[in-house]
């Protein structure tokens, strides 16, 4: 029976993965534990291997597409068998369907409408947002009004809020693709994000302390000369302009 290659989470609080490669093409033969594609995270690229034995078939995601977390991308199947019809996007694994799953696919219109679990919606009937979205896009002075939803159902997610504070004014994309820029990656986005966190919500302090270097300056031009002569280097050991402070 078929077997679904969905986008795992590798990390908590995951909500959607980067493909950046497929190791395997359709119709290739795979065994089960054989590195299948490439997947980024907010923090690493992760290799995924196949879950089952089979043919890989029914690819339903390119590199390069962010896929939220569940679901499907591709199919594992026996040889002569065809992926299963897709769903309107609901996660299937062909072993572990549920009666309630079987009802909704043979009946969509009586079908209710899942609840996106890490998503709220914002007041007055605002747009689903996930709670680190919601906290991104306090911290980034984005307007999730003027977001657009990705993720289930229209949910924002915390890439929407990244890419719409990355995007900034609507010349700004234009600009930086006339300068050739190219997009963060997830990891890019996580540490510039992470940076900025660090300067501005953490409190520093700096530490000053003045030091007597007499007596380093005077073994400086004592040992310079003989060192430079015995070396064959010639070095800025001592003189106004010798660049030492």
């Amino acid at each position: 029976m078929a077997s679904s290659v969905v986008m795992p989470a590798l990390e908590m609080a995951q909500e959607t993965g980067k493909i950046i490669s497929w190791l395997k093409k359709e119709g290739d033969s795979i065994t089960k534990g054989q590195p299948l594609l490439e997947v980024e995270t907010d923090k690493a690229v992760v290799e995924i291997e196949a879950t089952a034995d089979g043919i890989l078939a029914g690819v339903l995601s390119k590199e390069g597409d962010v896929v939220p977390v569940g679901k499907t991308i591709a199919w594992i199947v026996a040889p002569g068998e065809k992926p299963p019809a897709e769903t309107g996007g609901a996660v299937q694994t062909g072993r572990t369907m549920s009666a309630a799953s079987t009802a909704a696919v043979s009946n969509p219109s009586t079908a209710a409408k899942p609840a996106a679990p890490a998503a709220d919606a914002a007041p007055s009937g605002g747009p689903q947002i996930s709670p680190k979205a919601r906290r991104l896009a306090k911290e980034h002075g984005v307007d999730i009004t003027r977001v657009k939803g990705t993720g289930p159902n229209g949910t924002i997610s915390s890439e929407d809020i990244l890419a719409a504070a990355a995007a900034g004014p609507a010349a700004a994309p234009a600009s930086a693709a006339a300068a050739g820029v190219e997009p963060l990656t997830g990891i890019a986005r996580l540490m510039a994000e992470r940076t900025t966190q660090s300067w501005t919500q953490a409190p520093h302090f700096f530490l000053v302390r003045d030091i007597d270097a007499g007596a380093l300056n005077e073994a400086r031009e004592k040992l310079g000369p003989a060192i430079e002569r015995d070396s064959q280097i010639r070095g800025p050991w001592t003189g106004p302009d010798s660049g030492w402070p």
